[in-house]
């Protein structure tokens, strides 16, 4: 006994001692990359010192002489807080995912190397002049003189999945261009293959109901101005792989509003600027806040991301600028005719053409390899199998022709006026945006800024590919692109709306966002004569429902004139009492927005069946197009469930229906009174890493935030939107909010959703959330006294002396 208690006391001590040793090792895994913002920092190459300070939020405002020292600091300071997701981008822009991550993400390597994004940055590059190049030269040089210094040291990312950073090359900060357009560019595909499936399947009179048609929408931004099933099977096979970036939260763009008004509609006197660009939020979050000054050339803040030196919205001394979506057309897909004795050519103008065959040599987690094969015509990647070696489909992309929107990027920090504003747009091609701007001289304006394809053709069907009949030939002038500038009304408002009215004699898109954040923020703008920052917060947060305010007086004359019982009753009182707003706590809100989907399947399940159905719901886009468009008609074509016998559902049966069901599974699920159900019980937000959903990792290295009630929906101007797949878990939203004043560029305000540091031990990890939360903002010191008045953290950058 005595030999088993020492046993026993000796296991306990191992055990204790493994216990503590391990709680260290993860400790110093958390915590050592986590830097010291005060400390000295010595630099290879650095001209002259260099000053950053830091606020109590740890944004950078870095002080330099000479551009080739601000952008070697700035690639350094980026890497002390975003070094993983740097990486984690480049590998997305690269094709090299499976290499960190194991073959369940070759699919997604082989589709994004079909991209050709590498060459695309190197072209960049080349055609960029000497100066343009030093900033990412000096960038990448920043970048490798933190992992040298810090190789030991590194975020726990790099630890957990059991690799090291590679060399920073100045064209990695330039990937990171192509990966914006395709991210902003990529859903369009789907909807393609989607609608081409549809109309097989319903044939085209009754699949037309299904397809956006604005010809009616009189939202517009710029008013006034002037095949074969089988290679269908889900979607095609490689682009299919795509959606694997959604779960490392790669996947990242979506909608956005932007906003000025004229000093005459400002209580400043001078022209009030918003921007929130609406993303994927996932932490570390897609923006990187700095602010970048050469005293008496250059000084710019804003947004930059991470991987790139630039600010990519923001402002500088003289003008302020902002994005949202335009939502072009941009990509096409071609039934292309392969040689049945060589899946190398493909029929094209009467004779077979050799296709461009790349095989693609895909490292894996572990050391083994595979080997994949990229095939591409004249217009791009084949993105289908080959149906019998005899037909395929191959994708034409805006991504794959010239532009250079590093350029612009590069010249629009440097923009003084609304001359040069336009000039840097001019290569603004493939990562198309409506560019609001306002300027320290009292002018406002908005510039479509892309690459709009000129083609002919039903936009949004798949083409024969053996002519060139519906091959691009060109892309709109630049100088004919929608614009305004001073408006007579005073404002200017984009909200992924419909571009311009049907005189306009291009096609730019058919998937633009329904009108209702547009038509809010508009109501707003005219509300009163003149607007504050003040009333600018109110907008960014307001969360009033124009779709609700359209579809609910419908609704509720057809409950009106029905049967209910006495749960029913309960929540039509509640609908009746609704101001249209969703708050958390509506119970209205829950209601309504369950009804609005609960209609969707029921008006659609039985036409399309369940498989087609599932697919097209998760087209959020064409779902809320298709709303809208049967709203005004309220056709009894899809109003009847055509699998019942000898009768023709109205749309009062169909709105009575789904209400029934509503109110029974909410009934169901929260077994209360109506009264207290809330939007926020069910409407919930996780803040999450791409390693978050591991749960032992999240619990160990606090990775997530969440989830948490929140407000608001896809159709407020301040959204929580939510995949239609899966609601109602809220994962986009406003990436930032920024609101500009030009007057006196000190009291601009800010706030992005996360925190600047991207280590999750960090106090700066996501010291922003709660504000974010919560509708606060914070400071945005431009002038240096500003700067160093809010300053709690200060590093000086020196050169090491020989």
């Amino acid at each position: 006994m005595r030999k088993l208690s020492r046993f026993l006391r000796v296991l306990l001590y191992l055990l204790l001692v493994i216990m503590v040793g391990g709680y260290f090792f993860i400790s110093h895994i958390a915590k050592r990359a986590v830097p010291d913002y005060n400390k000295e920092v010595l630099l290879e190459g650095l001209n002259n010192e260099v000053k950053v300070f830091r606020d109590s939020f740890a944004i950078p405002h870095i002080y330099a002489e000479n551009e080739e020292d601000l952008y070697l600091t700035t690639g350094y300071v980026m890497a002390q807080d975003r070094l993983w997701q740097m990486d984690l981008l480049r590998r997305a822009t690269q094709g090299r995912l499976s290499e960190i991550f194991g073959e369940d993400l070759a699919d997604t390597d082989q589709l994004l190397r079909a991209l050709k994004i590498p060459e695309k940055a190197r072209m960049m590059l080349n055609d960029c002049s000497l100066e343009k190049r030093l900033a990412v030269e000096a960038f990448a040089e920043g970048v490798n003189q933190y992992i040298e210094q810090n190789i030991k040291n590194l975020p726990p990312e790099f630890a957990i999945l059991g690799y090291k950073p590679d060399k920073w090359e100045p064209e990695h900060s330039l990937n990171a261009v192509g990966y914006m357009a395709w991210d902003l560019a990529g859903g369009t595909y789907s909807i393609e293959i989607l609608l081409f499936k549809i109309i097989q399947e319903l044939g085209w009179e009754k699949a037309q109901g299904l397809i956006p048609d604005h010809s009616n929408n009189k939202a517009l931004v710029y008013p006034g101005f002037k095949m074969d099933k089988s290679l269908l099977k889900t979607e095609v096979s490689m682009l299919e792989s795509d959606k694997k970036l959604d779960e490392l939260g790669l996947k990242v763009f979506l909608g956005s509003n932007n906003w000025a008004i004229s000093g005459e509609k400002s209580q400043t006197g001078m022209p009030l600027m918003a921007n929130d660009m609406h993303l994927g939020l996932s932490a570390p979050g897609i923006w990187y806040q700095i602010h970048q000054v050469i005293e008496g050339k250059l000084n710019v803040t804003g947004l930059a991301m991470p991987g790139n030196p630039l600010v990519v919205a923001g402002h500088n001394h003289k003008i302020a600028w902002g994005m949202t979506n335009l939502y072009v057309d941009d990509i096409d897909l071609y039934l292309e005719k392969i040689n049945p004795e060589n899946p190398d050519e493909y029929w094209f103008m009467d004779e077979w053409k050799k296709m461009e065959v790349r095989e693609e040599l895909i490292h894996l987690k572990g050391g083994d390899t595979l080997m994949r094969t990229n095939r591409f015509t004249h217009r791009g990647p084949v993105v289908s199998g080959f149906k019998n070696m005899q037909e395929a489909i191959s994708m034409k992309w805006i991504g794959y022709d010239y532009s250079n929107v590093y350029r612009s990027i590069y010249l629009l920090n440097r923009a003084e006026n609304w001359d040069d504003f336009k000039d840097a747009l001019k290569t603004f091609v493939d990562v198309s945006q409506n560019m609001v701007y306002a300027d320290i001289e009292g002018n406002i304006g908005l510039y479509a800024a892309g690459g709009v394809p000129i083609r002919k053709g039903e936009e949004y069907l798949i083409k024969p590919g053996q002519t060139d009949e519906f091959d691009w030939t060109g892309k709109v002038p630049f100088e004919e692109l929608p614009h305004a500038y001073n408006p007579e009304r005073g404002y200017v408002a984009s909200a992924n709306n419909k571009t311009v009215d049907n005189s306009y004699p291009y096609y730019i898109g058919s998937y633009f966002a329904p009108g209702y954040r547009y038509n809010r923020i508009v109501e707003m703008l005219q509300s009163k004569e003149k607007l504050s920052t003040e009333d600018f917060i109110e907008m960014q947060s307001d969360q009033n429902s124009m779709l609700a305010k359209r579809f609910l007086p419908d609704v509720l004359k057809s409950l009106e004139n029905s049967e209910l019982n006495g749960l029913e009753n309960q929540g039509l009182t509640i609908l009746k009492d609704w101001d249209d707003s969703y708050g958390i706590e509506s119970s209205a809100a829950l209601i309504f927005e369950s009804l609005y989907h609960k209609m969707i399947r029921n008006l659609l399940e039985d036409d399309l069946g369940s498989d087609l159905f599932r697919e097209y719901h998760t087209k959020g886009g064409l779902i809320r197009n298709f709303m809208e468009r049967f709203w005004d008609e309220k056709d009894s074509l899809w109003c009847d469930d055509i699998r019942t016998n000898n009768q023709i559902e109205s749309f009062d049966e169909i709105v009575a229906k789904s209400y029934g069901q509503v109110i029974n599974e909410l009934n169901e699920l929260y077994d209360s009174e109506v009264e207290t159900w809330s939007w926020g019980e069910i409407h919930q937000f996780t803040m999450a890493h791409p390693l978050g959903k591991v749960k032992l990792l999240d619990r160990i290295f606090h990775l997530n935030r969440g989830p948490v009630p929140v407000g608001g929906s896809f159709h407020t101007v301040s959204p929580y939107s939510y995949p239609f797949s899966s609601p109602f878990k809220a994962n986009h939203g406003a990436s930032h909010r920024h609101i500009f004043n030009t007057k006196n560029w000190d009291k601009s305000i800010t706030i992005i959703p996360t925190g600047e540091s991207g280590i999750p031990a960090s106090e700066h990890y996501l010291d922003q959330f709660d504000m974010y939360l919560n509708n606060k903002y914070h400071a945005d010191p431009f002038t240096r006294d500003e700067v160093e008045k809010h300053a709690r953290y200060t590093t000086s950058f020196s050169g090491i002396k020989e």
